[in-house]
């Protein structure tokens, strides 16, 4: 396929019929007269020799390849969009734009805050977003990197994209103040007895992933999608937690809970912000690497002094 051969305002017509599956909401939305409309989508039904849209009864239906369409033409829209947003020159004093990253509550606790008070004092007409990390985010890395500004997450997950490292943290323990069970040291015995209470991705993180090759197995009993809520899970039960210490000790009091070291030498949690290659040299986007490298420089800091 030849790029050059392509008209690139059909994209926005493929997104706008798939989206609206209404060839007149769709011209509309996209300032093209009903007629133009129905020209592009001629076009389109040629090019991909398929109807993409069909009709039922009074309404449009998508075609099988209009349902595989639907998503790939909204990410490639999102990529343009980016792609022809990028600046030669950034000033953070003056510019008005918005930064999405995605990410979990533990790395906005732990870091977005800090990078969002840095941004502030920095440039304030920036703003910033920040996301869930979404399921199977390892198979659709790609996918999140190419329509947003970046993703924070450790290493050991994800790979094959460019990023900057801003932290390093530790792993420990939760367990209720209360469960008899346990001493005053966690044992292996303690991690395959007891029931978990997991963050529902934590299942990719090395530290786990290490405890299979140490021939134990967690045995989870709670899958939760914050990381937040685990003390409050551990509380009061016989399940335990994995967490990571900077977040633990910010939590520490929220629930009646013993933060407690792992009974083996977790491999430690190194922090990252990975971003698509498109924003390599996009002058925004540096600006915004080189803050969240002196805010994880920071933070690193702080948790060793």
């Amino acid at each position: 396929m030849n790029l050059a051969s392509l008209d690139l305002n059909l994209v926005v017509a493929l997104r706008a019929l798939l989206e609206e599956r209404n060839v007149t909401r769709a011209g509309r939305r996209i300032g093209l007269s009903q007629p133009a409309m129905s020209a592009a989508l001629a076009r389109l039904r040629r090019h991909f020799d398929d109807e993409l849209l069909s009709r039922d009864g009074g309404h449009y239906e998508l075609t099988a390849l209009g349902q595989v369409l639907l998503d790939r033409t909204s990410t490639a829209c999102d990529l343009l969009e980016r792609v022809f947003s990028s600046q030669a020159a950034f000033d953070p004093a003056v510019e008005t734009r918005e930064f999405t990253i995605v990410t979990s509550d533990y790395a906005v606790t732990v870091f977005g805050t800090e990078l969002a008070r840095a941004i502030h004092e920095e440039a304030p007409g920036i703003r910033l977003r920040f996301d869930q990390t979404p399921a199977g985010i390892v198979e659709k890395a790609g996918t999140v990197l190419s329509t947003t500004d970046g993703l924070l997450m450790p290493h050991g997950i994800i790979s094959g994209f460019p990023a900057t490292d801003l932290y390093q943290d530790s792993w420990v323990f939760l367990v209720a103040e209360d469960n008899d069970e346990v001493g005053d040291q966690l044992t292996r015995d303690d991690l395959a007895r007891l029931p978990w209470v997991t963050y529902r991705r934590t299942y990719d993180a090395p530290a786990v992933r290490q405890l299979g090759m140490l021939g134990v197995e967690a045995r989870v009993e709670v899958s939760v999608d914050s990381f937040h809520v685990l003390p409050f899970m551990v509380a009061g039960t016989r399940r335990i937690a994995l967490v990571q210490e900077l977040l633990a000790e910010r939590l520490r009091g929220a629930a009646p809970v013993r933060i407690m070291r792992p009974p083996y030498d977790a491999v430690p949690l190194q922090e990252a912000l990975w971003w698509h290659p498109v924003h390599t040299h996009d002058a925004a986007h540096m600006w915004l690497r080189e803050v969240a490298g002196r805010v994880g420089a920071g933070v690193a800091a702080a948790a060793k002094g």
